[in-house]
C-alpha cells in the first residue's frame, strides 16, 4: 500500500462486480445528468434568481449527510441490498417529484419546493451510494482484493462525471427538460435491476449495534484529508458552473483514460505525493489556460488536462482514505471519500451559480486562489499529517 501502483487482476472482474460497478455508474449518471440542464431550467423556466439557483445546487450537498448516521444500523438490521434498492426507489420518487414540479411551471413554482426536492435527492442518493460503495461492492469482493475493488469501482462513478453531463446536455438542448428527467429515471431504474441481479447471502443481524453511529459514514480521523478533497472538488464544481458544452465533457473522459494509463506507466515508482501535487499543478494550469487563452483549441486541451487531474488526484485521495482506516473501517473510508467529493462538487456548483453567474473571470480567479490554497495545504501539512497517522 506504500507503492503508487494498485495491481489489477482479471479474477476481480467477475459477474457480480461488473453488475455492481455498472449500477454505481448509472446511479451517479442519474444525478450528473442534471448538471448542464437543471440550473438553466431553474433560471429560464422557473424564473429563480441566481442566488436561489446557487442555494438549490448547494442544498444537494447537505442532503448527502441526512441518513449517514443511520447507515450502519440499516445495513446491520436489514438486508443491505434491499436497503440500497429502497434508497434508489426513494431517489426515483424524488426525481418524479421534480417531474411533477416541471409540469407546474405554467404556474408559479415556489423556491422552497425546489429546495426540498434537492435535499431529498441528495439524501436518497447519498444513502444509496454509501451502502453501494461501503458495503455491497466490498461484500462482493474477496478480502485480499478489496482495495483493488474499491479503486476500480471508483473509476466507474468517476466516468459518470463525464457521461452524465454529456447525456444531459444532448437531451436538454436537442430535446427538452422532460427528456432529461426521463433519462435520469431510466438510469436509476437500470441501477435497481442490476443490483437485483446480484445474489447476496443472508446474514444474521448483529446482536449489538447502535441506531446512531459514524460507522460506514464518517471517518473521524481523516478530517484534514477530507477538507483537502473538498477544496479540490469545489474548484471542479465551480468550473462546471461555467455552462460547458458536451464536447468539453467528452474531452474530460479522454483525460480520465489518459490518467488510467499514466497511473500504470508514469507513477508506479514515483514519490508517494507526486500524483496529488502533479494533479493540483495541472488543475492550476487548466485555470490559467482558460483565463488567459480563450482560444478554440483551449476548449479541447483544458478539459483533457482537467480529466487527467481529477483522475490522478481522486484515485490517490481514495487510497489515502483507505490507508487511514483500520481493518473494520474500510467501508467508512469509502463513504468519507464519497462525501468529500460529492459535497465539494455540489458546493462548487452552488458557489459558481450563486456568486459568479455571468462572471467567468471572477469564477476563475477564485478557483485559482482555492487551488493554490489546497496545494499548499496538502504539500506543507496534509501529506505529513497523513504519513504520521496512516494505519496501513
Amino acid at each position: 500500500m506504500n507503492t503508487q501502483n494498485t495491481p489489477i487482476h482479471v479474477r476481480l472482474w467477475h459477474r457480480d462486480f461488473w453488475l455492481l460497478s455498472l449500477a454505481s455508474l448509472l446511479l451517479s449518471m442519474s444525478v450528473y445528468v442534471f448538471v448542464p440542464s437543471f440550473p438553466v431550467w431553474l433560471l429560464e423556466t422557473v424564473k429563480l434568481s441566481t442566488t436561489e439557483v446557487g442555494i438549490s445546487m448547494g442544498a444537494f450537498a447537505f442532503g448527502l449527510y441526512a441518513f449517514g448516521f443511520f447507515c450502519s444500523w440499516l445495513v446491520q438490521r436489514f438486508r443491505r441490498n434491499s436497503i440500497c434498492i429502497l434508497s434508489i426507489l426513494a431517489m426515483f420518487g424524488s426525481i418524479s417529484l421534480l417531474y411533477y414540479i416541471h409540469g407546474l411551471t405554467s404556474d408559479f413554482v415556489e423556491f422552497w419546493l425546489i429546495l426540498i426536492q434537492r435535499v431529498l435527492l441528495g439524501a436518497t442518493f447519498g444513502l444509496a451510494q454509501m451502502i453501494m460503495l461501503s458495503t455491497l461492492i466490498i461484500d462482493a469482493s474477496e478480502s485480499y482484493r478489496r482495495t483493488e475493488a474499491n479503486h476500480s469501482a471508483a473509476w466507474f462513478t468517476r466516468f459518470a462525471l463525464s457521461l452524465g453531463p454529456i447525456l444531459g446536455y444532448v437531451l436538454f438542448y436537442y430535446k427538452n427538460f422532460d427528456a432529461v428527467l426521463l433519462a435520469s429515471l431510466f438510469c436509476a431504474a437500470c441501477s435497481v435491476i442490476l443490483i437485483s441481479a446480484v445474489n447476496f447471502p443472508f446474514r444474521t443481524p448483529s446482536d449489538s449495534f447502535y441506531i446512531v453511529s459514524t460507522d460506514r459514514f464518517f471517518l473521524t480521523n481523516s478530517i484534514p484529508l477530507y477538507i483537502n478533497l473538498i477544496l479540490f472538488a469545489v474548484v471542479v464544481g465551480m468550473l462546471m458552473s461555467l455552462g460547458l458544452s458536451d464536447r468539453f465533457y467528452a474531452c474530460i473522459m479522454a483525460g480520465f483514460l489518459l490518467a488510467l494509463v499514466a497511473q500504470r506507466v508514469v507513477f508506479p515508482d514515483a514519490d508517494l505525493k507526486s500524483e496529488i501535487v502533479t494533479g493540483f499543478i495541472i488543475l492550476l494550469m487548466v485555470l490559467i489556460l482558460i483565463f488567459t487563452r480563450p482560444l478554440p483549441v483551449v476548449w479541447y486541451i483544458a478539459p483533457l488536462l482537467l480529466g487527467f487531474s481529477i483522475g490522478i488526484v481522486c484515485s490517490r485521495f481514495l487510497l489515502f482514505f483507505i490507508k487511514l482506516s483500520r481493518h473494520c473501517q474500510r467501508g467508512t473510508s469509502q463513504s468519507m471519500y464519497f462525501l468529500g467529493w460529492e459535497s465539494g462538487l455540489a458546493l462548487g456548483l452552488g458557489i459558481g451559480y450563486g456568486f459568479f453567474f455571468n462572471d467567468d473571470k471572477g469564477n476563475l480567479i477564485t478557483c485559482m486562489v482555492l487551488t493554490v490554497v489546497a496545494l499548499a495545504m496538502y504539500n506543507f501539512y496534509t501529506h505529513k499529517w497523513f504519513l504520521k497517522h496512516k494505519n496501513r
